[in-house]
């Protein structure tokens, strides 16, 4: 038995350099009594790399195609009263990778789940898209039917937060001409390759980073990272979202988030705050 408590441990790994991964996760691998991944050649790589022997420990697929028969012979296994680590190709497990039903799973049994936090394509592309950061959210890969993904842009366009997607190379003109035509024009970033040797970032309007991919198509992994609707809100709007704000929160409070949201400058914003306080 290893020294790890008994229980799923959730290791993000690197998403191209493979010195991305942390200590821990490394302790994780080389502790776990058992290894589960969702390409089983790829974790072998990344422990080659590391020097992480496997000592006859046994390597366990578990992917999307599969999770239905595999999740019970991973719930043996901690019934057992051993480790599990489960890694997905690259990022961290379940954000639009597999993972989720597991999880979930092995917790409704009772099992320890936790994970070995690290690298993620998600927040690397907006750390480097130059929006705002403050609120966010992710939004995975959009539907591939037309009316879906229309049906979602427009409930995404409402969010007043910038927006993470991922997308494959193949599709990526058709997603920004239909995020012009439900969002706007809205500033962006196309975000590829991250970490990796021919990492790139495009910012520009949604219609520039459009023309780009035209003429330059972008090959590799992609994050598209999208602004918040920065369209002018009127002070009718503005004192409709405040008196909103101030039910749950404090003047100040209220200010901030409101200003953040609509683009308007805080002190106009918390001026209106304190008369609105003051009804």
């Amino acid at each position: 038995m290893s020294g790890l408590a008994p229980g799923l441990y959730l290791v993000a790994t690197p998403i191209g350099s493979a010195r991305d991964i942390t200590l821990r996760a490394l302790d994780i691998l080389r502790e776990a009594d058992v290894l589960a991944a969702e390409d089983t050649r790829v974790l072998r790589r990344l422990l080659e790399i590391h020097g992480v022997p496997l000592a006859g420990r046994p390597v366990m697929s578990y992917h999307d195609h599969n999770g239905e028969r595999m999740r019970p012979r991973l719930l043996t296994v901690l019934a057992e009263g051993k480790s599990v680590a489960y890694a997905s190709d690259a990022g961290t497990p379940l954000i639009a990778d597999p993972g989720y039903a597991l999880a979930k799973s092995v917790s409704e049994a009772g099992h320890l789940v936790t994970t070995a936090p690290g690298p993620s394509a998600a927040l690397a592309a907006l750390s480097l898209s130059g929006l705002p950061t403050d609120r966010f959210l992710f939004a995975g890969f959009l539907p591939s039917s037309a009316g879906a993904r229309s049906t979602a842009l427009a409930e995404l366009g409402r969010v007043p937060a910038t927006l993470v997607f991922f997308e494959t190379a193949q599709r990526c003109a058709l997603s920004i001409r239909e995020m012009i035509a439900r969002l706007g024009d809205r500033d962006g970033a196309l975000c590829r390759e991250l970490t990796k040797r021919f990492e790139e970032v495009r910012r520009g309007k949604l219609s520039d980073l459009l023309n780009g991919v035209i003429s330059d198509p972008p090959r590799g992994e992609i994050v598209l990272v999208v602004d918040r609707d920065r369209s002018e809100v009127g002070e009718a709007g503005i004192e409709v979202a405040l008196r909103e704000a101030l039910e749950t929160m404090s003047v100040k409070d209220a200010a901030k988030v409101v200003s953040e949201a609509v683009g308007a400058p805080r002190r106009d914003v918390y001026q209106l705050a304190l008369r609105l306080g003051r009804d």
